[in-house]
């Protein structure tokens, strides 16, 4: 017979709970406990036959008859919801999958979790579960199995927004050039913007403030007239385009910020997109299925080469409130007296500690 749970922690606790119901039970019963029902049937019984009148005939066996049925039903009880009886391990507790395989998502078993060494502290223990709480478990989950059944299959939104936080630019060159990209082509053609001031509609607004604005590429005046200030090996010298610029051993040249940006494979967005895992972006195109995947794309690569990502990219430190980085001299005058304030205050509570410990079974 099989207990099924649908996540790691009902895994785990459902055996440790039923240990400790264990443990309970057989307190119960050593105490005699559990026969308290039982007196307190017959005093209820034996209160209500006097508290009846001489019509109720004799009372003696129209009470001893009402504790019988009384006492039964309690057995029942007992049996069927008190007694373990049904044994419980991890063997016989299963993970359940089913779902969440239907909806194509792989979702690892507990064991190959950091939750793993946890269950190995159990030292396969097991238990006994009354015959009544396993048929509600099972009941339970049937239910809620079939519920969750009935919920279409969805996209994990916190699932998409956590891996598009965790995608980084590895490479520390292609790094740098987007920082470049952004001195030579977004500086210029922002501070530009700002000087003609032309009319933007709210959608153009926000597109003009990340390095790869579709304004800033196909407007006239912005990308297609500023260029790399440094030369691109990605991009041959060509004596049109780069003339009056000086020509290096490398041979790289000088490309457009609309080329350095676009130009196919070797664009700086397509090397940026390359960085993002293809899997995350199908999984964001089928959630917005009104957007085109270059426009997915886009999104995505904005989120990737955003200010906040470019710091963490870059493994920049930031300072905190405490001043643990560069300290000033208050900063150490501080740090000396809460060293020495927490020295005398561990005087008294090492010791009371102590005793605590003690104390402890």
């Amino acid at each position: 017979m099989t207990l099924y749970t649908t996540d790691y922690l009902e895994y785990y606790l459902t055996l440790v709970a039923w240990v400790v119901n264990n443990g309970i039970w057989s307190i119960l019963v050593a105490s005699g406990v559990f026969a308290l029902p039982f007196v307190a049937i017959v005093i209820q019984e034996w209160l209500k036959a006097r508290s009846e009148g001489a019509d109720e005939g004799n009372k003696g066996v129209l009470s001893s008859m009402r504790i019988e049925n009384r006492v039964w039903v309690a057995i029942v009880v007992i049996m069927f919801a008190g007694i373990p009886f049904i044994p419980v391990d991890l063997a016989t507790i299963r993970f359940d999958t089913t779902r969440s395989a239907q909806c194509q998502v792989s979702v690892p078993l507990p064991n190959d979790t950091g939750w793993s060494n946890v269950y190995t502290a159990l030292n396969d223990q097991s238990a006994l579960v009354p015959v009544w709480w396993f048929f509600i478990h099972a009941l339970s989950k049937a239910v809620t199995g079939s519920a969750v059944a009935a919920i279409p299959c969805g996209t994990d939104l916190r699932q998409i927004r956590m891996d598009v936080d965790a995608t980084r630019i590895d490479d520390p060159v292609l790094a740098q050039e987007v920082a470049d990209f952004t001195h030579d082509c977004y500086g210029p053609s922002r501070a530009k913007l700002f000087m003609n001031r032309p009319t933007l509609s709210d959608e153009q607004m926000n597109d003009v403030t990340w390095i790869g604005s579709s304004y800033f590429l196909d407007t006239p005046g912005f990308y297609d007239t500023y260029r790399a200030r440094t030369p691109r090996t990605a991009w041959t010298y060509d004596a049109t385009r780069d003339a009056g610029l000086a020509q290096v051993d490398s041979g790289g040249g000088y490309p457009s910020c609309r080329q350095w940006w676009a130009d196919g494979g070797q664009g700086l967005r397509s090397r940026l997109l390359a960085q993002v895992d293809p899997d995350l972006l199908t999984r964001i195109g089928r959630w917005v299925g009104f957007l085109s995947q270059s426009e997915v794309n886009d999104s995505v690569i904005r989120a990737v080469v955003s200010p906040r990502q470019q710091k963490m990219n870059q493994g920049a430190v930031y300072t905190d409130y405490g001043g643990q980085i560069d300290k000033t001299l208050p900063n150490i005058v501080t740090r000396g007296a809460s060293d020495l304030g927490l020295t005398v205050g561990s005087l008294g509570f090492f010791p009371a500690m102590d005793v605590v410990r003690q104390a402890l079974p």
